[in-house]
């Protein structure tokens, strides 16, 4: 059990939250007083890390006191290719926001997107309009079922590949792109997994737009929300929800 000044003992846990500005996310202090309410002797450890020395600081947690990490969302595709065991919907997705160190190996997995969708099933949002064809959204495509999702994209050939590889039958496709005008209003929810640097396209959002960019990444979707006066919702918006969820898989463990 850590005493109440938290200092590490030779028994304790570390876990790392990797990210370009990690100590500025809310992610470790959070989990840090659910491991203190708990008497869990475990401690995450907020870990700034520039994309340059990503590849070294996590491959070289094989051989650390570090247990695993939590990746922030703007690493979680660069992680994938370090590991050495990873689950189906990481090979499958192409990316990775948990890390398990099992002896001098790592072990992939997500836990933010069964976050998601049960945010998404939490607050009645069946209809879905997903943005984009990256990693983001394969991974909800593999784990869609019970949503009424449609595809937006502003390449065609690009998405009609990307529902072929996920392996989409007869779905809605769409393009988007910035000569159209596009009225999203019909949707429960908006998620843009897109790197769109603007949505000028869309003339109307439906009641909630959300992506799972932290509040230190730009947002072409929060931008346009604001325009329109629309609910936006980010990564850091149900991290109350992300951290309960890691606390669960880290503490199984």
């Amino acid at each position: 059990m850590m005493n109440d000044d938290n200092q590490i003992s030779k028994q304790t846990r570390l876990f790392g939250f990797i990210g370009e500005s990690a100590g500025a996310s809310r992610f470790s202090a959070i989990m840090n007083k659910k491991f203190k309410d708990n008497s869990d002797d475990v401690m995450m450890i907020p870990m700034n890390i520039r994309e340059d020395d990503l590849y070294f600081t996590v491959s070289n947690m094989k051989k650390s006191h570090v247990n695993g990490s939590v990746i922030s969302s703007e690493y979680v595709s660069q992680v994938v290719e370090i590991l050495d065991n990873a689950s189906s919907l990481v090979k499958r997705s192409g990316m990775c926001d948990i890390i398990y160190k099992e002896g001098e190996t790592l072990r992939g997995d997500i836990f933010s997107l069964r976050v998601l969708t049960e945010h998404l099933k939490d607050i009645g949002a069946l209809k879905v309009a997903i943005i984009g064809v990256n990693h983001y959204a394969k991974a909800f495509a593999f784990m869609a079922c019970g949503f009424d999702v449609s595809y937006y994209n502003e390449n065609l050939e690009e998405l009609m590949s990307f529902t072929a590889e996920v392996e989409l039958k007869d779905a809605d496709i769409n393009r988007i792109a910035r000569d159209m005008s596009i009225d999203m209003s019909m949707f429960d929810l908006v998620l843009d997994f897109s790197e769109m640097t603007h949505l000028t396209m869309i003339d109307k959002l439906p009641k909630v737009s959300m992506d799972m960019k932290n509040n230190k990444e730009f947002s072409a979707l929060k931008q346009r929300a604001i325009d329109l006066n629309a609910e936006y919702v980010s990564y850091d918006d149900i991290i109350d929800k992300l951290t309960n969820k890691a606390y669960i898989e880290i503490t199984k463990k």
